[in-house]
């Protein structure tokens, strides 16, 4: 499934004009294939093996253009920076409050409900939405665990 998704994207940049260089490729594909929500540093060590002269300047700027082209989100999440996400299919992320974990909700309803939110908010507010960023906060099955033992001792 990963290929024809790495596919997708690629077919993606082209039918925008966006030339596909090297860098491009090994970032998209990276962010396709690796639900781990990387940063940038994340995403510099995973690939300096493979391509060791890849600057984290020029991981930057393609994941900015990525994020410009919306294919990739940025997500917050407490102290360690911005995490980016590829997202070819509506979803939501639950973040861990106590470690920042991020994890991946697809929820059929989701897109369906999202759609209602916008609309709602567009007739409320006057607004043209463009988007929406939906995100649940909780404590992680590793952190739930963690500070049970740590209550017991």
């Amino acid at each position: 499934m990963a290929t024809s998704e790495v596919d997708e994207a690629f077919s993606d940049l082209q039918q925008r004009h966006i030339r596909i260089t090297p860098q491009r490729r090994t970032i998209l594909t990276y962010l396709v294939t690796h639900h781990n929500h990387p940063t940038v540093e994340t995403i510099h060590e995973a690939l300096k093996q493979k391509t060791p002269n890849m600057s984290l300047a020029t991981i930057y700027n393609t994941v900015k253009l990525f994020v410009d082209l919306g294919i990739v989100i940025e997500l917050a999440s407490g102290e360690d920076g911005v995490h980016y996400d590829y997202y070819s299919k509506p979803h939501y992320h639950v973040i861990c409050t106590n470690c920042g974990r991020i994890a991946d909700v697809f929820d059929d309803h989701f897109l369906q409900d999202a759609h209602q939110m916008e609309t709602t908010t567009a007739k409320q507010t006057g607004y043209e939405v463009t988007g929406n960023l939906f995100e649940i906060y909780g404590l992680c099955p590793d952190c739930q665990k963690k500070l049970k033992q740590a209550n017991r001792s």
